[in-house]
């Protein structure tokens, strides 16, 4: 191949300038090729004989970023336009946000000068398309090639040692698994970090088990390994929507940060490889992680019968699963696989997130109370939030936040009404007013799942079993004796002309509609 090194030296005696793996390479992007990594390296020798090569990706050792976060100092050689970069934007993450983004660039071609702990250390970043991958993209490390030992350079080890640990580490980041891959997304974890224990309305006792359950597993490697037991365990989260069940993830995710322990997001299974190729992608980045906490939402939208048995042949372990906690969660825990959701030591523990009672009711209310504390114009007595659950039965958690939340905008339009038309009247009065009942907001939940009275009280929807229907009963607005005092609480009656709203529209949505595809945010 020294054919090559006598290509690049005539290119190179043109232009005293120019890069001679540039030109190089610019030739062989215009012909015909099999193998450009196999080029690519012995172009590199050819233009650099005295260097030792070291060829890294930078999907486990990114250079770039690294430099970029403040570790290294990283400069591109711009001499003689020996580069390929296009210029790139970033508009705000949304335009609520405003400010006018920023630039960026992008380098598919460019040789650069990188200074770490006194060290300076010179690498190309080269990026060309592949007929099987779409593109690859690789660094070239170089180094003296007198410090060599036994064909690696000691030096480029311990810079690829240094920016590899970086690199797999989450920095204000949860993994998120999507199209066949994995990819860092800081979106997700700016959101989980709003979600708090505190904002999660369950049975307390349920509340106390699971978060012992969560934190218990991690704090009790030492436990695991004297009794020789598995560090592994599997949970499963089932029940109604809007009850909690994504909440209470998104709380134990943040909670777990202050140990170490990593969270993995599962979104889909589906890409062009195939389900069982992002399953083995999945666990194999768990067993990297671990201890982490590994999530599959809606499990039984995910496992599917033709993938089903490799899944669980991952889920048992046949390499080590040590530090791996499985949650996955479901609306639906009749549809699981009984292989998944009665086989012992693959998903051992279940909780079951049921429409919340009376008690978690008023604690929900009384959590919306604290919010409002601080908002002049509402009364919100203690007694309503007894009201507001006897007028809420049979609502998801999901529906009461609703409730809320369509109150509270009745509010604001009130207040816009009430300063254009002038007068004493409130923002809050004006709304209890002027609000009327209309069912295009949302429903409760399944008619399978809600109960409830029919016209004469007495009725109430039953659970359709197999061969069984299931009877459609129309609901009714629970019956409340309100104190006198709070008889014309203009906040109490808006949010009783909501729930009437609520209510009346429970029948008319499909289960698509309560059951969303995307449960947690990841922008």
């Amino acid at each position: 191949m020294g054919h090559y090194f006598t290509a690049t030296e005539q290119m190179a005696s043109s232009d005293p300038q120019s890069l001679p793996l540039f030109e190089a390479f610019k030739d062989h992007c215009s012909n015909k090729r099999t193998h450009t990594e196999l080029w690519l390296y012995e172009q590199i020798r050819s233009c650099h004989p005295d260097k030792h090569i070291t060829a890294v990706g930078p999907r486990i050792v990114n250079l770039l970023d690294w430099s970029r976060a403040g570790y290294a100092e990283c400069t591109l050689n711009r001499s003689g336009d020996n580069f390929v970069s296009s210029r790139e934007y970033a508009a705000p993450r949304t335009r609520m946000e405003g400010g006018d983004g920023f630039l960026g660039e992008d380098v598919t071609f460019g040789l650069y000068e990188l200074v770490w702990q006194g060290q300076s250390f010179t690498f190309y970043t080269i990026e060309w398309p592949d007929a099987d991958l779409g593109h690859t993209h690789n660094y070239y490390i170089l180094t003296p090639k007198e410090e060599s030992r036994d064909g690696h350079s000691p030096s480029a080890d311990t810079l690829i040692k240094a920016c590899g640990k970086w690199s797999r580490d989450l920095h204000e980041e949860i993994y998120v698994f999507d199209g066949g891959c994995w990819c860092k997304n800081h979106g997700l974890w700016t959101a989980v970090q709003h979600a708090s224990w505190d904002d999660v309305i369950l049975d307390p006792a349920m509340k106390e088990t699971l978060v012992n359950d969560v934190h218990g597993f991690f704090d009790s490697r030492a436990v695991y390994e004297e009794y020789s037991v598995p560090w592994k365990r599997g949970i499963i989260m089932h029940g109604t929507p809007g009850c909690g069940k994504t909440i209470s993830i998104k709380a134990l995710m943040n909670s777990l940060q202050a140990k170490n322990v990593a969270s993995l997001y599962v979104k889909s299974f589906d890409c062009c490889n195939g389900a069982q190729y992002s399953i083995r992608s999945i666990f194999a980045m768990a067993r990297r992680m671990a201890p982490c906490l590994l999530v599959f939402e809606d499990l039984d939208s995910l496992v599917k019968d033709e993938s089903r048995s490799y899944f669980l042949n991952e889920v048992d372990g046949l390499e080590d699963n040590n530090g791996i906690l499985m949650i996955g969660s479901t609306n639906h825990l009749e549809r699981l696989d009984a292989g998944i959701s009665k086989r012992p030591s693959r998903f051992d523990r279940k909780y079951h997130y049921k429409l919340p009672g009376f008690q978690e009711r008023t604690l929900y209310a009384q959590y919306w109370q604290r919010k409002l504390e601080k908002t002049k114009n509402i009364e919100f007595h203690d007694e309503i939030c007894e009201l507001v659950a006897t007028l809420t039965e049979g609502f998801s958690f999901a529906y009461m936040k609703e409730l809320f939340v369509q109150a509270l905008l009745a509010i604001v339009g009130g207040r816009a009404e009430a300063d254009d038309e002038g007068g004493d009247k409130t923002a809050v009065e004006k709304a209890a007013e002027d609000t009327k009942i209309t069912t295009d907001s949302s429903r409760l939940v399944k008619e399978t799942e809600s109960v409830g009275q029919d016209d004469s009280g007495d009725g109430a929807v039953e659970t359709a079993g197999e061969g069984k229907t299931a009877k459609t009963v129309k609901r009714k607005v629970p019956e409340i004796q309100v104190p006198d005092h709070l008889k014309e609480n203009p906040f109490l009656r808006i949010l009783h002309k909501q729930v009437v709203a609520l209510i009346m529209d429970m029948d008319s949505s499909s289960d698509d509609e309560v059951v969303g595809k995307s449960k947690v945010p990841d922008d």
